[in-house]
């Protein structure tokens, strides 16, 4: 139990943290030479000796996090997601899984799990996640309305770009995103049909200026909705200790006064 205890301070320690996070760039880095063939060919076997150095001690790290917590391990969706990405990079190179070793660079990714404001990051966006899901079915609504205008009005003029739903589908997405959409696609639909602004630049209006500011605003409402959530839990805590602090210094006033009265009783 004695150990138990220390081991768990140990891991909750702030040099602990940035050793992982040092570790964790570190490893990114190695990933990434290893892809250059000139680096390996100077470096290669170092390289290698480097990431399993580097993955035996993640392997070690979750294997303490483990003893820690025990089963409550499996509680924490940050300690799971950690050990997702290091399962996949104990996987055997051969030839039915070297697609899966192409995911270990995702080890970078727990980069979300040791850096408080990167977590939190992410706490809102997943937080989002619900709010952002009918605004998708807002705009899979706009995108199958106006594909479908956009097949009927110039699909036999434009069949590459407008001759089927599904082309224009992607051809609407190119002038949501605004990518050349307009030299590249309304221009010329418009030497062919004067009158065709009349449909992009609403469905620019719709989509670009409008739906995607909304995720937008879920997006920062839930981050600071978590903000405001963690300066709560702050604030709680602070007025927990201070609770305890007068508590404390209610108990001692106690004491002193006992003993102040058995002095004077003598």
């Amino acid at each position: 139990m004695i150990m138990r205890d220390r081991i768990a301070q140990f891991i909750s320690t702030r040099r602990f943290e940035w050793a992982i996070i040092v570790l964790v760039v570190l490893n990114a880095l190695i990933l990434g030479l290893e892809t250059a063939p000139p680096v390996m060919a100077i470096v290669g076997p170092v390289l290698r000796v480097l990431d399993t150095i580097i993955l035996t001690l993640f392997v070690v790290e979750l294997a303490l996090r483990f003893y820690v917590h025990r089963w409550s391990f499996f509680k924490d969706a940050w300690r799971v997601f950690d050990l997702i990405v290091v399962a996949i990079a104990l996987i055997p190179a051969s030839a039915g899984f070297s697609v899966l070793r192409a995911f270990r660079v995702l080890r970078i990714l727990r980069l979300l799990s040791v850096i408080p404001s990167l977590k939190k990051v992410v706490t809102g966006l997943v937080t989002a996640l619900p709010g952002m899901g009918s605004i998708v079915v807002l705009m899979l609504l706009v995108f199958y309305v106006f594909s479908v205008m956009a097949t009927g009005l110039f699909g036999e003029a434009f069949p590459e770009w407008f001759g089927s739903l599904g082309a224009s589908s992607y051809s609407l997405f190119q002038i949501m995103t605004l990518e050349s959409w307009s030299m590249g696609i309304v221009r010329p639909v418009m030497e062919a049909f004067p009158w065709a602004w009349a449909f992009f630049i609403p469905f620019i209006m719709s989509t670009t200026f409008t739906v995607l500011n909304l995720f937008i605003g879920i997006i920062v409402s839930a981050m600071q909705a978590e903000h405001d959530q963690d300066a709560a839990d702050d604030r709680s805590q602070l007025h927990k200790d201070q609770a305890e602090i007068l508590h404390e210094v209610k108990a001692l006033r106690a004491e002193l006064a006992e003993l102040r009265s058995g002095k004077s009783g003598a």
